[in-house]
């Protein structure tokens, strides 16, 4: 029976509540199959072992409703659960135009958060269909299918909220771009890894309070990233080339980095870095973590010592957006389909230019540019923001070890 035969017929809502346990939604099935009733819609969730199981079923031939209804209550509570059943017209009422996901991370997702997030939406003249819960740790993060206003003037209002509440809210629009092949762009220093590469060489060139300044204004956006960089990496002349190999080894991988990648690529994602540091790093990390894409500077090296400059095109704020674009264009990947990840203002161009832009940890100039932002100190927490669930994260780990 199509969507418009159902319209204006007589519906039954089935309601069943209680104790979860293998076979209820079979037996409610089995139960309602003798009265030859056709299934308009199925909702079902289970919360702490109680499952509440919603039936939309066409009303029985005539004479017959009385009997279905206690037939359904002797079979609930011959399971020990509690049955309901509500007359009425058609199917659910059409959602509004305008759907969005709305994401929220909190640590802890406290009852009043979500009451201001709730009445945020409603307010916006937006209903909430669906509420969905992605992951319990390392933090509580959930998910409300929202229809009924645009995405734009959602994320705005939400986005707004979320510093006042403690939380990180992420809003897309919804469709089936959301499971389609996509392309994760990341900033490297302070983002994939929890050091700034240059000050890594700095250290051993015993200038690393001097290049950290430097740095820090630059992030901020108080400098032009390409006279920083030259005036950085003019302090590293004369450094032997083999401390190369030791910066290598003193790089961290930021909380999560490994699982976020090793999820993505095992769902078929390609992902990709940017980095205004360098090569003789981003090469390493490249391999290490089987990424797709990886581009940097590069420190020139003569005669076994670093000469204090870089060779090749800058990589600098402007030049993270074009290699994203490249990427894009190399995956196959429409720039739609693309989510950018960083922490500094030389990440705002590559940011703005993704479908989504994430600022991690981020500088407040580029937490209020990005599209949304997270602030907590694991990078796997992104996936959530993507609609990737705790069970798939480890799920892909299962199959890595396999």
């Amino acid at each position: 029976m199509s969507a418009s035969q159902t319209s204006d017929v007589p519906t039954l809502l089935v309601k069943i509540f209680g104790k979860d346990r293998p076979g209820i939604t079979a037996g409610l099935f089995d139960t309602l199959a003798t009265y030859s009733v056709d299934v308009v819609d199925i909702e079902q969730v289970v919360t702490r072992g109680r499952i509440v199981l919603c039936a939309l079923v066409t009303e029985p031939a005539q004479g017959l409703e009385g009997n279905l209804r206690a037939t359904v209550h002797s079979w609930a509570e011959s399971m020990k659960l509690q049955a309901e059943i509500i007359s009425g017209i058609g199917d659910n009422r059409p959602r509004g135009l305008g759907r969005s996901l709305v994401t929220v991370l909190g640590h802890p997702l406290t009852a009043e958060t979500a009451a201001a997030i709730a009445a945020r939406i409603t307010r916006s003249g937006a209903n909430i269909d669906r509420v969905f819960r992605l992951a319990k740790y390392p933090v509580t993060a959930v998910e409300f299918a929202v229809s009924g206003t645009e995405t734009e003037p959602l994320r705005t209002a939400l986005v707004t909220d979320a510093a006042k509440l403690g939380v990180d809210i992420a809003v897309v629009a919804a469709g089936l771009h959301r499971r389609a092949q996509r392309l994760v762009v990341m900033d490297v220093d302070s983002t994939l890894i929890q050091d700034e590469v240059i000050e890594l060489f700095a250290a051993h060139a015993g200038c690393q309070d001097k290049v950290a300044e430097v740095t820090e204004a630059a992030m901020r956006g108080e400098l032009d990233f390409e006279q920083s960089l030259h005036a950085r990496v003019r302090l590293l002349a004369g450094l032997d080339a083999s401390v190369v190999d030791k910066v290598r080894n003193e790089v961290r991988l930021t909380p999560g980095a490994r699982t976020l990648i090793r999820t993505l690529k095992r769902l078929g994602y390609q992902v990709g870095v940017v980095s205004g540091g360098f090569t003789q790093v981003t090469d390493d990390l490249k391999e290490q973590l089987a990424l797709d894409f990886a581009h940097a500077n590069t420190l020139e090296i003569v005669d076994g010592k670093l000469t204090g400059r870089v060779t090749g095109e800058i990589v600098d704020r402007a030049g993270k957006a074009r290699l994203l674009r490249r990427f894009a264009a190399e995956a196959g990947v429409p720039l739609s389909q693309t989510v950018a990840i960083g922490d500094g203002a030389n990440d705002l161009d590559m940011l703005n230019a993704a479908g989504l832009g994430v600022a991690f940890n981020a500088k407040p100039v580029v937490r209020q540019a990005a599209h949304t932002a997270v602030n907590f100190p694991f990078l796997d927490t992104v996936l959530y923001l993507l609609g990737i669930t705790r069970e798939e994260v480890e799920a892909a780990d299962i199959l890595d070890l396999d």
